[in-house]
């Protein structure tokens, strides 16, 4: 047992979350620590029905602590693991700046749980994104071997946080009143739009955004020849991205059948019936720890396609839950 834990960026939108999933998965340790920057050091929270003072991150405070689950922006991270593991603490890291580093393993504990093993004091969690999309790829990978993806996804605006939110909400309440808004977290309005960039430009016309979910998936899946083309777009939606995903495979795979390895297979969840009406949403997949597939079918212009549709909460198993399932895989 990690007898001594810590939050790193515990007041976050993320961070809040871990909470609450540590609390809810009665998660076993002897004493926790939530830490924070200047603005929230000295301040106190809830938790398990006590308060609790919210400790500066500095570097000193390591000296005590086993495990630390960070959900911090990448130039924190970058700052403040090295503290960590040089004091002997692993670090769960929910950042982009490790995952990509040959040797921190990039964990999605329902898809790569073996590759903790390797660790050097850190593990990252990936983008979220590629996390969902990664978990419904695996049982039809474990069956076929996937060859290649094309997946689109439909990004909500939780993913840019809190400006991203306020983008939402207010630049919606200014349009319908015909206002100007001046948009922070987007380069253009998302009020009754959709926005084809996530990310910088980065690498052939593909961004940042892209070109994570197809470096990603290769590591987790330790597979470079895993073809991924990807297009990231942000949609006027407040929780949980979807995705369209189609995948071939060396052997085909009926529709019947990745109905059958989606229902078996762990943080899955299968919601399909075209016919009433049922597949997943952000609207009812919202606040849940799970990735939802649903239209299900043949991919009817290749001969081992498949197609689904993909939803997840991108807070939750995105991010949160997914680093507590690491934690937990530790521990």
């Amino acid at each position: 047992m990690a007898k001594k834990i810590a939050i790193a960026g515990a007041t976050g939108a993320v961070g809040r979350l871990v909470r609450q999933m540590l609390e809810q998965r009665n998660f076993p340790y002897e004493t926790i620590t939530f830490l924070a920057s200047q603005r929230s050091a000295g301040k106190t929270i809830q938790f398990k029905g006590e308060t609790h003072t919210i400790q500066l991150l500095e570097p000193n405070v390591f000296d005590d602590i086993d495990l630390v689950i960070g959900s911090t922006p990448d130039d924190v991270a970058e700052t403040f693991v090295p503290w960590a593991v040089e004091r002997g603490t692993i670090v769960v890291d929910e950042s982009g700046y490790h995952r990509m580093l040959d040797h921190v393993p990039l964990v999605v504990p329902e898809v790569n749980p073996d590759a903790i093993t390797g660790h050097q004091g850190i593990i990252a969690s990936p983008n979220c994104s590629t996390t969902q999309m990664v978990v419904a790829m695996k049982p039809l990978h474990d069956f076929s071997k996937i060859k290649r993806v094309v997946v689109s996804t439909y990004q909500s605006t939780s993913g840019a946080g809190v400006a991203g939110q306020a983008d939402l909400i207010e630049g919606t309440r200014n349009a319908l009143e015909e206002k100007p808004w001046d948009y922070q977290a987007f380069a253009h309005p998302i009020a009754f739009n959709v926005i084809p960039q996530i990310g910088s430009a980065k690498h052939l016309g593909y961004t940042s955004e892209e070109m994570k979910m197809v470096w990603e998936t290769q590591k987790i899946f330790g597979d470079d020849s895993i073809q991924v083309c990807p297009t990231c777009v942000r949609v006027p939606v407040s929780n949980c991205h979807s995705e369209s995903i189609l995948v071939e495979t060396e052997e085909p795979i009926s529709a019947e059948q990745a109905i059958q390895l989606f229902e078996a297979a762990p943080g899955i969840q299968v919601m399909d019936n075209l016919e009433q009406g049922v597949y997943p949403m952000p609207s009812n997949s919202d606040d849940r720890d799970d990735v939802f597939v649903g239209r299900i079918r043949k991919d009817i212009s290749c001969e081992n396609g498949l197609a689904f549709w993909c939803v997840s909460d991108n807070l939750r198993k995105g991010a949160a839950t997914n680093a507590v399932q690491i934690a937990e895989l530790l521990v």
